[in-house]
């Protein structure tokens, strides 16, 4: 088996993610059958408890894996959906090596981090890679990190099994004072990964202006490696050009030689280039408000910018994006704050603070024929407006937010009100029946499809009559749950349970978003 592990240095979000999700898709263009692993160092069994304000947002696979957002990465760049297998965190290999051990596989030894972590480790990267040409691993964190470690033993004894490439992504600062750029940082930080027992086979320094080759060199000679090895990925406006750079300076072909790979086939970019070509030149632009309430972290809204990035690729039109905290409309008033905008779409997410601001801005583009998308909590709180100024229930509300209203349009379902906290979420792709003749079902083109879902409340069936005879319809379901609400006397006014985000691709952009966008 052919493992590449990604390594970072000096400091975190380098772009360790973006790095390794751009050499997937470039050695996928090699016609390999490749696939990326995200390791995450944190305790966490998996991202789903993670607050945003640290992490950003929790990415959901299709097989219901709540993970690290570099598998969102992974999936647009890669072009295919990854299991949940394939993000790796510390807690879950504590937790298993704990099960192991309770259970007897050790038979009395004493457990230690080596072997018996690592080889656990090694077992998790060796069984997902089996089925690949190539497996590409990154493991989070920097060197030095003392959660770390055990991964990068674990990848440090992997290239005495099997044949390994190890990328080091790095930083080079510019100091401006000084006008120049400096390397010790990185060779102070590939001593470091040295010292570990891993010696980097290419070192992608991560900086705001392209190296000189004056650093380069220095690079190369500290470092141990050949100065073609030194990759310089500058700072650019447009993270989708990232493999050009790296493919400009022959990272994937180090890979293939070092690895013994022999294929005479040429990188196919072509569909990626015209990608590239259609989202660098747009005929118009849109103005898009994403209404939310983790709007300091654009990270935690990742999916969603990016979707709306493809659809706005695919109909040539420049979406400038504007998040919005719902805060600031309680305060000032949607009329004030969302004034001028194209679209608005209300963001998913958790817990009480800023939900009145979202229900203000979903009456201000309902009233104004603003074409309005509700995701996930976005669609129960378009549910509760409707309910409050259509049908005049004035205490109308979610249980999660009220449990005392009378008028209770989002619930628990009966059978999960008994259920620990965990127990009541509903996570993956699930199946959508769509009804006919509704705008969704014309977005679509199908009876069904299969979407991710990330929530535990859902719209209460008992006032199901009352929303479609005061004029909303119900136009998808899943085993008779709500699944999809619009409006037709609206441009777009669409509500989904699901994550479309999630699922959407640079070549192959979500529907729903590209009819947003084509609007």
């Amino acid at each position: 088996m052919k493992f590449v592990f990604i390594t970072g240095g000096v400091l975190s979000s380098l772009g360790k993610g973006i790095t390794t999700a751009s050499l997937g898709l470039l050695l996928k263009s090699r016609k390999l059958k490749v696939t990326l692993v995200k390791v995450d160092p944190y305790l966490n069994s998996d991202a789903g408890t993670m607050n945003p304000y640290q992490h950003g947002e929790v990415f959901v696979t299709e097989d219901g894996g709540e993970t690290d957002l570099d598998i969102g990465h992974y999936e647009r760049f890669l072009g295919e959906n990854l299991p949940k297998r394939n993000n790796i965190t510390a807690g879950q290999v504590y937790h298993e090596i704990i099960h192991k051990e309770r259970k007897g596989d050790y038979l009395g030894a004493t457990v230690q981090v080596v072997p018996h972590l690592t080889n656990l480790i090694k077992d998790k990267f060796k069984e997902i890679g089996k089925e690949y040409d190539l497996c590409l691993v990154e493991i989070g964190g920097t060197v030095g990190d003392i959660e770390s470690l055990p991964f990068l033993e674990a990848a440090r004894q992997m290239g005495l099994e099997e044949n390994c490439f190890y990328v080091h992504v790095s930083y080079v600062p510019f100091v401006k004072s000084v006008g120049e750029l400096k390397t010790k940082p990185t060779q102070h930080s590939v001593q470091k990964l040295r010292e570990i027992g891993i010696q980097p086979d290419a070192i992608v320094c991560r900086s705001e202006y392209p190296l000189t080759e004056e650093a380069r060199s220095k690079i190369a000679l500290f470092s141990s490696v050949p100065i073609r090895a030194v990759i310089s990925a500058y700072d650019v406006d447009n993270v989708y050009r990232i493999p050009f750079i790296l493919a400009s300076q022959g990272l994937d072909d180090l890979i293939l030689e070092k690895l013994g790979i022999r294929t005479y086939l040429k990188r196919d970019m072509s569909s990626w280039e015209e990608f590239i070509k259609k989202l660098e030149n747009p005929k118009r632009t849109k103005k898009v408000a994403i209404v939310g309430k983790y709007v300091e972290v654009r990270d935690a809204y990742k999916s969603l910018i990016e979707a709306i990035i493809h659809a706005g690729a695919h109909t040539l039109t420049k979406p400038e994006i504007d998040l919005v905290d719902s805060l600031d409309i309680e305060e000032k008033g949607a009329e004030e704050i969302l004034k001028g905008y194209d679209v608005i779409i209300i963001a998913g997410g958790f817990g009480r603070r800023g939900i009145e601001g979202k229900i203000e801005a979903i009456r201000f583009a309902r009233e104004n024929k603003i074409p309005i998308l509700g995701i996930c909590l976005g669609m129960q709180l378009m549910t509760v407006e409707w309910a409050r100024n259509v049908l005049g229930w004035k205490d109308a509300h979610s249980e999660e937010f009220n449990k005392d209203t009378k008028h209770p349009v989002i619930h628990l379902l009966p059978e999960q009100k008994d259920k620990p906290l965990g127990g009541t979420m509903r996570l993956g792709g699930q199946e959508i029946k769509l009804k006919k003749g509704t705008m969704i079902y014309e977005i679509y083109k199908r009876n069904s499809v299969v979407e991710r879902h990330r929530h535990r409340y859902e719209f209460n069936n008992e006032f199901k009559k009352d929303f479609e005879n005061s004029g909303l319809t119900i136009s998808g379901e899943t085993k008779g749950l709500v699944e999809v609400i619009e409006w037709s006397e609206h441009p777009f006014f669409v509500g989904v349970q699901f994550h479309p985000e999630y699922s959407s691709k640079p070549l192959k952009p979500h529907p729903i978003f590209l009819r947003l966008m084509e609007m």
